[in-house]
């Protein structure tokens, strides 16, 4: 299932809570960030799958949520999407998606 999302949606978040009502402060942060970049991005509430909060852990061997996907590639998690965001990385990245 993972998987498939991913490879399903350009940009993919599994994050706690919804883009509209996130519930912790990490993926609070990079639904702030991808909302500033105007990109258009599909998400999982890991705290209603249970399966897909572990799963996603083992899929990017990355022990964290939120995880950003793009282009079915691992991006990574708040503290990354902050520093590339910062950078302009990120906006290059998500400036390929758009094309």
């Amino acid at each position: 299932m993972i998987d498939s999302h991913v490879k399903a949606n350009n940009i993919m978040l599994y994050m706690k809570g919804s883009p509209s009502q996130p519930m912790c402060g990490f993926s609070a942060t990079v639904v702030q960030i991808l909302k500033s970049t105007g990109c258009d991005f599909a998400s999982v509430n890991v705290l209603d799958y249970p399966d897909v909060r572990e799963g996603v852990k083992k899929y990017a061997q990355w022990p964290t949520i939120p995880q950003l996907y793009v282009n079915g590639e691992f991006v990574g998690g708040c503290d990354i999407i902050k520093d590339m965001h910062e950078s302009g990385e990120l906006k290059e990245l998500l400036e390929e998606v758009k094309e």
